[in-house]
């Protein structure tokens, strides 16, 4: 956790700066137009980005922000729900969340605007069509992330990663971008404080806008190209993402 805490006042300010984030968010993405791809690749970094600024979160990219690419399968670790954020103003794409989030008030619709995808991650029968549909959003052009530890961690280690989905690369021939999440304290210290897991949506916002200061790293890896995996199934993929988090992460 982090050892200072922010103002009360500083607190309320960044919970009502976040309700008119949600606003006019809520807005912006109702008139998205599905048939206007750079349309909403803007209005998934404006979200990302305004969300982050609502709560005085701050990130940075190391080395650098890697040069964008077209149908990409995005993955990373998971610690908070800030991960969605930071990774929309950095890296727009479509999301595979779990299902449980379609429900959460505002959020929920807001993410079926963007074009999160809900699934079940307690059912197998989800994956396939689920698999198909990445697929076909990638041939498309269209980037599409996922977690694949499928639920949250403290940040302080990495879930074994789950193979299933990573078959929607192969199956479309498309690059992976892999990076890897770390959160930091006022004080320069990695932090726990922003992690959603084991807790209500309600305790993580208020841990975060407690924090005197939040700042994400963000560590992209080389670009996976359909050359580096060729002749490699799906748990080799895997292994391949998997290395570059845990090595991050436990730097």
């Amino acid at each position: 956790m982090s050892s200072q805490k922010a103002p009360f006042l500083t607190r309320i300010r960044r919970l009502l700066r976040l309700c008119r984030w949600l606003y006019r968010t809520g807005r912006s993405l109702n008139r998205i137009d599905g048939g206007q791809p750079l349309q909403r690749r803007q209005a998934l970094v404006d979200l990302g980005r305004g969300a982050l600024e609502a709560l005085d979160v701050e990130w940075e990219v190391a080395p650098q922000l890697p040069q964008a690419a077209d149908g990409m399968l995005v993955v990373a670790n998971h610690v908070s729900w800030l991960d969605i954020f930071v990774m929309s103003a950095v890296c727009p794409s479509s999301f595979i969340a779990k299902q449980e989030i379609s429900r959460w008030p505002v959020l929920g619709k807001m993410g079926r605007n963007a074009g999160t995808v809900f699934i079940n991650r307690d059912s197998r029968r989800d994956i396939e069509p689920i698999n198909q549909a990445m697929s076909e959003a990638l041939r498309a052009g269209k980037n599409v992330s996922f977690f694949p530890e499928a639920r949250t961690s403290s940040g302080e280690g990495v879930l074994p990663f789950k193979a299933a989905l990573f078959q929607s690369a192969l199956d479309a021939g498309a690059p992976v971008q892999v990076l890897a999440l770390r959160y930091y304290d006022e004080a320069g210290k990695r932090s726990t404080a922003p992690s959603y897991a084991d807790v209500s949506l309600a305790v993580s916002l208020w841990r975060i806008v407690s924090m005197k200061r939040i700042r994400i790293r963000l560590d992209f890896a080389p670009l996976i190209t359909p050359a580096d995996y060729a002749g490699k199934d799906r748990y080799a993929l895997k292994d391949m993402a998997e290395a570059f988090v845990r090595a991050k992460v436990a730097e």
